[in-house]
This record gives structure tokens, C-alpha cells and sequence, in this order.
């Protein structure tokens, strides 16, 4: 499964630090009212969410914007397609949405001055026609240089590691557009570390990889490089597996980290907690609520509990501990 991207603008609190992503002009419309959002923007941040989306069902958008709704920030959603519901089951309808389609919303957010956002979420490396489009046109310049990747590896343990990009270069503009990555082979906790520390060689400082399958448990490996200069502090939290298959897992887990890593910027290993216990109290809902039904949790994938999982998103019980790594 391709990772979800996720880029941070620092220091994105209040008015001056709100990020752009390309210049724009200071040409105001005539009557037009305020943008609350951005003339009292949260605490938090305010995302631009750009991810698939279905009528029925918890996946992509609908995954993400609910738990960072909750968590305080202003979402934007974006979705990238739009089905009728995963395609996890027999059939699916509905449309993608093509590069230039994509691009005509990026100009008319910036033609009405709206493009203010502190984070970017996004699954487009899945598509590399939108990403072409993306990158080449509407993340030239503004864009936060931080950059946090939620990976969720596939049962082949092969890691999809995307170059670092710096969006105002044209060199490493076209390396994303053509696809350009690395290719590594997670079989070992060692494996994961080492993941880890390529991705801080080519310019991110925080690194999460959400799911290693070693033994009978999922790892969360976390890593942060908090000076370049210095060796990265790196965790993992052991995660129990549950016996059941469950769609949307991977967009949540990085929604989730988005909104807890800003809320805790110096602390990565709390950020992961609080993520990870939210998302597994709302798994043991999921298949408990699926039981009191009469169904087997291991028949079929299930969709998530999310809203009613809404207190465990505000409020988790951390009950999954990092472990550091010396």
C-alpha cells in the first residue's frame, strides 16, 4: 500500500505564520466576507486534505477530515476520487479525478485568496499524473520544507521510499513526477531503523512507519532527528494483531498523527501513543460491534466505527507505550 503524505509548515500558529503555497496577488475581492478561518485561524492549523472519498463507508477523506475535525483543526477536503464505495467489495462506480481537474480547484482556491494552509495531506503519490500536475504547477514555492510519512507496508515487506522534495527546485519536482524511489526490504526491526535513517539523509526530520509485520505483532517504528547534526531518537510501539482485515486503517493512522504530532512538535514518541490507542480502541469496537451482530469479524473487511469512535479520538486511554531504542 502506497504511504500518504503528509507536509508540515512550522510554526504554524496564528496569522503571520500561515504558509502560501505560491505567491499570490494582493488584489481583494470586492464584498467579499471575511474567511473566518483565516482571520481567526485555530490553535491547531488549518489542511488541505487531498485524498480519495466514498458515498458509504470510512476511507481517504472520509477517514481524515472527522478525527482532525475533532482534534480542532480546519479541514479542506480535496477528494481525489469518488466512489460509490471501496473497492474492496464486488463492484464500485464513480470517478477519479484527473490532474487538470485537480488544478482547476487549486486556481479557483487561489483566484478567491484562499490558499492559506499550515498542512497538506495527501495520498496523490498513488497517481502520477496528478502529482505531475501538482507539483509542476501548484507547489512551486511556500511550501513547508518539513516533511512526515505515514508508511504502511504490504505482507511483501517492500518499502516504497520517495525522494525528499524540495518543490522549488525543477530537478526534484520531475524525480517525484516520474515516480523515482527507493526500494527496501523491511524483514527486521534493524530493517525499519535503517528505513528510517535514509529517509532522514534525503530531508525529513520526523519519520513514522505505521505497520511492520514481525512475528505475531504490527510494530510502529518512529524516528526523530530534531538536528542534522545530530543521531535521530527512535521508538517503537508493539502492537497486538487483532484477527480481522479493516479498510480505511492506514488514512486514520495518519490523520491521527498529523493532529497529534502538532499538538506535541518536540514529541514524537507521545504523538505515536496517543495515535496508536485511539486507533486500536476504535478496532476492538469495530469488531466487537460486528460480533454483537452475528458476524464474523474474519469473514470479509470491515468498515470502521469511526463516529462512534469519536471520544477515543478526543480522549484516547493510552494504553500502547514507546519503547525506545538505544
Amino acid at each position: 500500500m502506497l504511504c500518504s503524505l503528509l507536509v508540515t509548515c512550522p510554526k504554524s500558529t496564528g496569522t503571520r505564520n500561515l504558509y502560501t503555497f505560491r505567491p499570490r496577488s494582493s488584489k481583494k475581492l470586492a464584498m467579499a466576507p471575511p474567511i473566518l478561518s483565516l482571520a481567526l485561524p485555530s490553535e491547531t492549523g488549518r489542511v488541505l486534505s487531498i485524498q480519495s472519498h466514498t458515498v458509504q463507508g470510512y476511507v481517504g477523506n472520509k477517514a481524515a477530515v472527522f478525527p482532525l475535525q475533532l482534534l480542532g483543526y480546519d479541514v479542506d477536503p480535496i477528494n481525489s476520487v469518488q466512489f460509490s464505495n471501496h473497492t474492496g467489495y464486488p463492484t464500485f462506480k464513480g470517478q477519479v479525478l484527473n490532474g487538470q481537474q485537480l488544478w482547476d480547484l487549486i486556481e479557483g482556491l487561489e483566484a478567491n485568496d484562499l490558499l492559506y494552509y499550515t498542512h497538506l495531506l495527501t495520498d496523490l503519490l498513488e497517481r502520477e499524473v496528478t502529482v505531475s500536475v501538482s507539483c509542476n504547477q501548484s507547489f512551486e514555492e511556500g511550501l513547508g520544507r518539513e516533511l512526515t510519512s505515514g508508511v504502511e507496508f504490504p505482507d511483501s515487506g517492500v518499502l516504497g521510499v520517495w525522494r525528499n522534495v524540495d518543490f522549488s527546485k525543477r530537478e526534484d519536482e520531475l524525480s517525484l513526477a516520474k515516480g523515482i524511489m527507493y526500494i527496501y526490504r523491511i524483514t527486521s526491526e534493524r530493517d525499519g531503523l535503517e528505513a528510517c535513517n535514509i529517509l532522514h539523509a534525503a530531508g525529513p526530520s520526523k519519520v513514522v512507519i505505521t505497520s511492520v509485520h514481525i512475528e505475531d505483532n504490527l510494530l510502529l517504528i518512529g524516528s526523530h532527528q530534531k538536528a542534522k547534526d545530530q543521531p535521530p531518537q527512535q521508538f517503537k510501539i508493539v502492537i497486538p494483531k487483532i484477527p480481522a482485515y479493516f479498510t480505511g486503517t492506514g488514512d486514520l493512522t495518519t490523520a491521527l498523527l498529523l493532529g497529534w504530532s502538532n499538538k506535541y512538535p518536540d514529541d514524537l514518541d507521545r504523538a505515536s501513543e496517543l495515535a496508536v490507542s485511539s486507533l486500536q480502541a476504535l478496532l476492538h469496537r469495530t469488531v466487537n460491534d460486528y460480533k454483537s451482530v452475528g458476524f464474523d469479524p474474519q469473514s470479509s473487511s470491515l468498515e470502521i466505527r469511526l463516529i462512534q469512535s469519536k471520544d477515543d479520538i478526543c480522549n484516547p486511554q493510552v494504553n500502547y507505550k514507546a519503547e525506545k531504542y538505544h
